[in-house]
């Protein structure tokens, strides 16, 4: 009962006995010998502060006003007190790193800016007065930046990792051609499908021509290339022998060869007996009088009527046809016939977007650029670029209000053009872009001034004029191609399509017969994107 009394009494007046020790340490700021324990890490201690204030100096001051007070004084007695070159400055292992043979130092010297970086944000910040956010945000900064660097300088071992289990950041596309869906092109050797292509420039017609080959392998006719008196000239560009190579037999002739093959017959002219339009709306076929007017002075007579086997078939909205229901709407026993615009039709679009196109054929691709200007382009890319390059489609001139028209538009500011540009140049560490561009020079220039990563500019590279001291040129000039808009354009092409990753512009069809290439080829890569794709444009102009 005793001992019970007597712990009841020791627990009554603990509080009592608490508050006598705070009084006592508040006076004496002094903790008796009996009560001392090991001394603890020296501390800012807020709590202790507020309490000499306010006893002393009669403030009543809270947490924060006291750290607001304070903490400044507190720096000042670090910076007095310390050698800060000790934290600010760069080891000498930095600048002298111990590297392997023939290891690239690249990293290091990447490192090395961060940390440079990293100095003087520090030092900046040192002579900055910060509020409580403003530290949390200076503070994260810097834990990204320190992330940066380590990055940085394990990028080797991490470079060493990828190669040896075949890794990528931006791999090649997996195409996976073994499923590919084709048909045979046999056409009958009497019966001829005149392609007639008139949207657009020559990326529209080559993707219009495509389309028309699918046509003459469904209806087994050998499909006509249009004159360059009537449309391009492809032979300059394309090397149509090349396609029957890859058929395997007799599939395509030219303008030339058709007209020497039927003029004897029709005693110097060459007929068509029916001219069917694909579609009926805006107006048939965008033949118009000036067409019929080239094609008559061409000794091209045509039989009937201009007519469309559907009435409400619509470039605006066009449906979705099957290729059965092309056989059926086209079929003819006419010996010539001639089908446009076709650059629009829907016909079996995921079997004819297939890599290597709808039909079978034992090359990567039937519609590429002839030999001499895939020599060109393979002769540039090893004087300028070399093999790991990224290509940039930068289309400028007269998409501001094309893409204006669109929602969301396409047309983005420099400024944030270069952001997305130099976002992607990162992953894909290339050291140059090869820039495919119609742009003035005010607009390419300030892009260039842009395109900065880790303090080192990434330099544009575009085809330079000619120059008799080069020799990466000299098979166009030898073969008198130099100086064509259309294989200027075809090289622009084919050094784009050879690229490891491609910046395409969204609604370009430049870009898309690009796309085309990489894709057969199997050069196409999982980073290859539009220009700021995902991404709205952060400023666009009002309409007229």
């Amino acid at each position: 009962m005793e001992r019970h009394s007597s712990s009841s009494s020791s627990s009554s007046s603990s509080p009592n006995e608490e508050d006598d020790l705070q009084n006592l340490l508040d006076e004496n700021d002094e903790i008796p010998p009996s009560s001392q324990q090991p001394p603890p890490p020296p501390t800012f201690d807020v709590e202790s502060l507020r309490s000499r204030l306010r006893r002393n100096f009669k403030l009543n001051l809270t947490k924060r006003q006291c750290i607001v007070i304070f903490l400044p004084l507190l720096l000042v007695f670090l910076y007095l007190s310390t050698d800060l070159t000790n934290y600010f400055s760069v080891p000498d292992s930095v600048y002298r790193p111990n590297h392997e043979p023939g290891r690239t130092q690249e990293p290091d010297l990447q490192a090395l800016y961060l940390l440079r970086k990293q100095e003087t944000d520090l030092s900046s910040l040192w002579n900055r007065t910060l509020s409580i956010s403003d530290m949390k945000a200076a503070v994260f900064r810097q834990i990204s930046l320190n992330r940066q660097i380590q990055n940085a300088l394990l990028s080797p071992h991490k470079t060493e990792s990828l190669s040896l289990y075949g890794g990528s950041h931006c791999s090649r596309v997996d195409q996976k051609l073994s499923g590919r869906k084709t048909i045979e092109w046999k056409p009958r050797g009497d019966k001829f499908l005149f392609a007639v292509c008139l949207s657009g420039q020559m990326s529209n017609h080559l993707i219009c021509l495509e389309k028309h080959m699918f046509f003459a392998a469904l209806l087994k006719r050998v499909l006509v290339i249009p004159s360059h008196r009537f449309d391009y000239h492809y032979s300059r560009i394309i090397d149509i022998d090349r396609i029957n190579t890859c058929v395997g037999r007799k599939v395509v002739v030219s303008f030339e060869e058709f007209w020497k093959s039927r003029k004897k017959q029709h005693h110097h002219h060459v007929h068509i007996n029916r001219f069917i339009c694909y579609f009926s709306k805006p107006e048939p076929c965008y033949v118009d009088k000036e067409h019929f007017a080239k094609l008559k002075a061409l000794g091209i007579t045509i039989g009937g009527k201009v007519d469309s086997p559907w009435e409400e078939e619509d470039i605006a909205r066009p449906s979705n046809k099957t290729a059965e229901e092309v056989e059926a709407s086209f079929r003819s026993d006419e010996d010539v016939i001639a089908i446009g615009d076709v650059f629009y039709a829907n016909v079996e679009r995921e079997w004819v977007m297939q890599p290597g196109g709808p039909l079978a054929h034992k090359c990567k691709t039937l519609v590429e650029p002839n030999r001499l200007i895939l020599l060109t382009a393979q002769r540039f890319i090893q004087t300028f670029l070399g093999r790991n390059y990224v290509a940039l489609h930068f289309r400028r001139h007269g998409f501001l209000q094309f893409c204006n028209a669109k929602n969301p538009s396409c047309f983005y500011p420099i400024p944030q053009a270069a952001h997305c540009i130099t976002r992607l140049v990162e992953k894909v560490d290339a050291p140059v872009i090869y820039l495919s561009t119609d742009a003035a020079g005010s607009e390419t220039g300030l892009l260039q001034s842009l395109l900065i990563i880790n303090g080192k500019t990434v330099p544009l590279v575009k085809r330079p004029p000619r120059d008799s001291a080069e020799k990466w040129d000299a098979l166009l000039y030898r073969h008198g191609l130099e100086g064509d808009s259309q294989v200027e354009a075809m090289l622009d092409k084919t050094i784009c399509a050879m690229s490891s990753v491609f910046i395409g512009a969204s609604g370009s069809t430049f870009t898309e017969d690009i796309l085309r290439l990489r894709k057969d080829w199997g050069t196409a890569s999982v980073c290859d994107e539009y220009l700021c794709q995902n991404e709205q444009p952060n400023f666009i102009a009002d309409h007229e």
